[in-house]
């Protein structure tokens, strides 16, 4: 079950949070993980997913960004907040 669980994404607004957070550019990011710069930003905006292998190198490395930077994985000011955060009342 964990397998299925670490080939998971974020959301693509975190991903692009992410690299932001750590000060990185989507060329440093592309030349990370083996691809052009447009992949990142197409990756980023939704518009397309990662394949293997990029797919899995991407994974870690926004695992390792939001280890180092967990505020960016957080939900933004404005953002609907799940029932379970609201309180009772």
């Amino acid at each position: 079950m964990n397998a299925l669980l670490d080939d998971v994404l974020p959301p693509p607004h975190v991903r692009q949070q992410l690299r932001r957070a750590a000060g990185l550019t989507q060329l440093e990011v592309a030349e990370a993980v083996g691809v052009q710069r447009l992949a990142i930003a197409r990756w980023e905006l939704g518009q397309v997913q990662p394949r293997r292998p990029h797919r899995a190198i991407y994974i870690h490395l926004l695992k390792r960004l939001a280890e180092r930077f967990p505020e960016a994985t957080e939900l933004e000011a404005g953002m609907p907040t799940p029932v379970s955060e609201r309180g009772s009342g």
